[in-house]
């Protein structure tokens, strides 16, 4: 696959330090059941199944008492990291935990941990198209919808074309030592970013976008852990 592999190496950065609110449930969504799995463990399988991804630094919450009862089947690296307060200071954390087994040249690719539908074809396609690339990219999908832009009331302001709007998605991959850059220096400027390729939007760079599919769903409510069941069941060879 990427000649660059050979030089570089690729580890993944899963956050899960949130308490994800909107579940209204009586835990943090990530550690939610599906399939007889929590949500961060199909997540995080299905990252260490990838030949090119050498390990994973998760971040969660000091007050996590959850994660120490998972069992990860993997031979692989996993380095938990403290959350922070916000995603970019876990994200911060668990680059920097990675400092004694990385360098600042390794990719990274940060995934959303209540993201556990994505295609392994998909990581493939982002790695491959993001290679030569001076700055990385994310994985996103074109906006199919018409787009009303509303006032403070709820009315429609206007219709936003479509054209050129984009659904940001994880993993988005950059070098760690960029990415930790970008990062710090957002927070510095009060820029509290909510995703990894604003930070790098922050300081200037342009990130790609690596068009992958509508079934790497985030569970954010309720009514998405039947979607992201029944995303699972069809992925098993994906």
């Amino acid at each position: 696959m990427p000649s660059e592999s050979n030089q570089r190496k690729y580890w993944a950065v899963v956050p899960a330090a949130g308490s994800g609110t909107r579940m209204g449930a009586d835990k943090p969504k990530q550690y939610l059941s599906i399939l007889h799995k929590t949500i961060i463990e199909h997540t995080l399988e299905r990252l260490l199944r990838h030949e090119f991804i050498a390990g994973v630094a998760v971040a969660i919450s000091a007050a996590d008492d959850y994660w120490s009862s998972l069992r990860l089947n993997t031979q692989k690296s996993v380095v938990v990291a403290e959350g922070g307060q916000e995603r970019c200071h876990s994200v911060i954390n668990a680059l920097n935990a990675l400092n004694e087994i990385a360098s600042e040249e390794d990719w990274v690719l940060v995934h959303d941990a209540a993201r556990p539908c994505v295609r392994l074809q998909d990581i493939d396609k982002l790695i491959h198209d993001l290679e030569g690339h001076a700055v990385g990219g994310i994985l996103a999908v074109p906006v199919h919808d018409t787009i009303k832009l509303s006032s403070a009331a709820g009315e429609i302001v206007e219709t936003v074309d479509r054209r050129n709007l984009w659904q940001a998605q994880t993993p988005q991959m950059f070098r760690l030592g960029a990415l930790r850059a970008a990062l710090q220096q957002a927070i510095r400027d009060g820029f509290m970013v909510t995703d990894e390729a604003s930070a790098m939007e922050h300081v200037g760079e342009k990130p790609k976008l690596v068009e992958g599919h509508t079934d790497n769903i985030k569970v954010t409510r309720p009514e998405d852990l039947p979607l992201a069941e029944f995303f699972l069941k069809t992925l098993d060879n994906n």
